[in-house]
C-alpha cells in the first residue's frame, strides 16, 4: 500500500470529485485515478461510488484511517525536527466558542512568543462537532464542555463556570436578582439539544427540583443560543462567559442557583502520540488558562484528575 493512494482517497473525500482532488494534489486526474484504483484492488473492495460521486462504506473507514496515519507521519517528522532544532509544524486545535473568545487573543500571542515557527490553527466549534474532528485525525486538541464519555479520548480536566440566564427586558424573570430552579418551571427556555453541551446537568437538576424544563428552540451552540438571548428571542441558561463582562443591551444577566457549574476540558486522542508541536502548545495553553482564567467571572480552576 502506497501512502500515495491513501492521500489521493482522501483529497477526493474532501473534494468531492477527481479532478478536484487533483488539483488539490498539484497532479493529473489519471494519476488520483490511479492510485485509488490500486489500492481498491489491493483491499478487494469499491472506495468511491463514481456514479454517485461519493465514498462508499467501505471507503469511509478507509478514509477515517489515512487521516490518522497522515496525523501520525506529520507528528513523526514534527518530532525529529524537534530534537536537531526548534519546534516547526502545524497544530490544530478545536475549541468551544465561549472560551475561545477570550482565551485564543492570549493564548496566540503567548505562541508566538514561545514557538515562532509553530503555526496554531483554531477550529471554533460546538463540542458535538470538535468531538468527531479530533478522533478522526483533523485537531490535535481540543476544548470542549464536559463530561465527555468516549473511549478513545483522555480527558483533562480544565476549570468550571456558573451558570448565569440571560433574561429579555419586560419578561417576567427580568425583576428577579436571583433566579432558583422553581422560577424556571414551564417557563420556555432556549436550550442545548437533549444529551449535548450542559444539556444533561439542567435537566438533572430540574428532575432533582421536580422542576419541567420546557424548549422553546434547541440550538447546538452556546454562543448562537447567547446571541438569540440577547435579540430578545427568549431566556437562555449559559455559561458565565458567554456574557462578556462589557456587554450590555436590552436585556439583564442574573445568576442562577441550583444549576451545578459546566466544567471544560482538554481532550486529546488515546492512541497515538502527541507532535512536538502539539506538546509545546498543551505546554503553553495550560499556562495562558491558568493565568487569563482568574480574570473570567465566574471561572475556578479544577485540579487535574489523578492518573
Amino acid at each position: 500500500m502506497d501512502l500515495r493512494q491513501l492521500a489521493a482517497l482522501i483529497a477526493v473525500a474532501e473534494c468531492g470529485t477527481f479532478s478536484a482532488a487533483a488539483d488539490k494534489l498539484h497532479t493529473v486526474q489519471s494519476n488520483v485515478s490511479a492510485h485509488i484504483a490500486r489500492l481498491e484492488k489491493q483491499l478487494g473492495a469499491t472506495l468511491v461510488d463514481r456514479t454517485a460521486g461519493r465514498l462508499t462504506e467501505e471507503g469511509e473507514i478507509v478514509v477515517a484511517r489515512a487521516r490518522r496515519i497522515q496525523t501520525e507521519l506529520e507528528g513523526l517528522v514534527a518530532d525529529v525536527t524537534a530534537l536537531r532544532h526548534d519546534v516547526v509544524g502545524d497544530v490544530r486545535l478545536g475549541i468551544i466558542g465561549t472560551v475561545a473568545r477570550w482565551l485564543v487573543p492570549p493564548l496566540h500571542s503567548a505562541m508566538t512568543k514561545a514557538h515562532p515557527h509553530v503555526r496554531l490553527v483554531v477550529v471554533d466549534a460546538s463540542t458535538t462537532s470538535l468531538a468527531p474532528q479530533l478522533v478522526g485525525g483533523f485537531l490535535s486538541l481540543a476544548i470542549v464542555n464536559l463530561p465527555l464519555a468516549d473511549p478513545d479520548m483522555l480527558v483533562r480536566p480544565l476549570f468550571e463556570e456558573d451558570m448565569v440566564a440571560v433574561v429579555p427586558n419586560g419578561h417576567k424573570l427580568s425583576t428577579l436578582d436571583v433566579i432558583h430552579m422553581p422560577n424556571l418551571h414551564s417557563v420556555p427556555l432556549l436550550l442545548p439539544p437533549t444529551g449535548m453541551s450542559y444539556r444533561p446537568e439542567l435537566d438533572l437538576v430540574a428532575d432533582e427540583a421536580d422542576v419541567s424544563l420546557v424548549a422553546q428552540a434547541e440550538i447546538d451552540g452556546v454562543r448562537l443560543i447567547t446571541s438569540m438571548a440577547f435579540d430578545g428571542v427568549g431566556v437562555a441558561i449559559v455559561p458565565a462567559t458567554a456574557v462578556p463582562g462589557h456587554m450590555t443591551g436590552p436585556w439583564r444577566c442574573i445568576p442562577v442557583e441550583g444549576i451545578r457549574p459546566r466544567q471544560v476540558g482538554l481532550v486529546q486522542r488515546r492512541r497515538g502520540m502527541l507532535s512536538a508541536p502539539a506538546r509545546a502548545l498543551m505546554a503553553v495553553l495550560l499556562d495562558v488558562i491558568a493565568e487569563q482564567a482568574a480574570a473570567q467571572p465566574g471561572v475556578r480552576l479544577l485540579e487535574p484528575e489523578p492518573a
